[in-house]
């Protein structure tokens, strides 16, 4: 990926770049915060690059409750 600096507008080519990779990554099974961690951008701003490039989110993980059978 590109040399992205911390907090720097990312617009254009490279936005589209990035959300094509960051697309890819996430539909290979890559959590969000792995996705944020590995290119030094918040878990909002991968969120919201997801969501623009058409992304179906998954739900969220975690330990759910059942009733007992």
């Amino acid at each position: 990926m590109a040399d992205l600096k911390k907090g720097a507008r990312i617009t254009g080519n490279t936005r589209e770049k990035l959300a094509t990779d960051l697309k890819k990554k996430y539909e290979k099974g890559a959590s969000i915060r792995a996705l944020a961690e590995s290119t030094g951008r918040s878990y909002g701003f991968v969120h919201r690059v997801l969501c623009e490039s058409g992304v179906q989110l998954r739900g969220r993980g975690g330990a759910t409750t059942r009733k007992k059978k």
